[in-house]
């Protein structure tokens, strides 16, 4: 069925910033005694905030310092400027969903000057601008189906009608708990984060076309 609102998540599905954000996290963890690889990184942090990841980094042990969250935020900052990937076949799933007249939007628990620097080089936060939710800017954060609703509210379109494209647990089960129909994206199906939830899964982009129903 073809939607009248596709809501993107940011971070690992528009671009590629999660395994450089988890490198930089554990780097950092390390320095204050926690030892988490990237890819445990991952699996613990992906999908949420960088104050929740403080509160699990603390639980497990790590002596953060105060200002720890902003900490985190330059030093990821730093990072994706250097440049992230865009996701093979977004530019065109972008532009088909334009050719129909289908509205598009992001709805991420990253903050805006986040998405800001990662979306910026490639053109997507032009793309999107004034149509990013965040709980930085709009309240709770994912699994609260919060934003998801702000968004389709914002567009005047059923939650019914509305997709959701995220590849973390917190962005399905938002979206499942808004009504929103769920779309897992596991890139390769390499990580299997959002399997076995009830969302349908897909491991490129490309497949968009025929779900959504986007093809000619």
């Amino acid at each position: 069925m073809r939607p009248e609102l596709v809501i993107f998540d940011c971070d690992g599905v528009l671009v590629d910033t999660e395994v450089a954000t988890c490198t930089v996290i554990s780097r950092n963890l390390a320095e204050y005694g926690l030892d988490l690889s990237p890819t445990e990184c991952l699996g613990l942090f992906v999908g949420g905030t960088i104050y929740s990841a403080c509160e699990e980094a603390r639980r497990r042990g790590a002596d953060l310092a105060d200002g720890w969250v902003d900490e985190m935020y330059a030093q990821i900052f730093d990072t994706l400027r250097a440049g992230v990937r865009v996701l093979p076949g977004i530019p065109e799933v972008l532009a088909r969903l334009k050719a129909l007249d289908i509205p598009d939007c992001v709805a991420s628990n990253g903050p805006p000057e986040k998405m800001q620097v990662s979306l910026g080089p490639s053109g997507l936060w032009d793309h999107f601008d004034g149509r990013i939710w965040s709980p930085h800017t709009h309240g709770p954060a994912k699994p609260d189906p919060g934003l998801l609703l702000m968004a389709a509210e914002h567009f005047g379109v059923d939650p019914a009608a509305c997709v959701m494209i995220d590849d973390s647990p917190a962005g399905v089960i938002a979206a499942q708990k808004a009504g929103i129909r769920a779309i897992g994206f596991d890139e390769n199906g390499a990580l299997g984060r959002v399997s076995g939830m009830g969302a349908e899964v897909i491991e490129h982009i490309d497949a968009l076309h025929d779900l959504l129903s986007l093809t000619p």
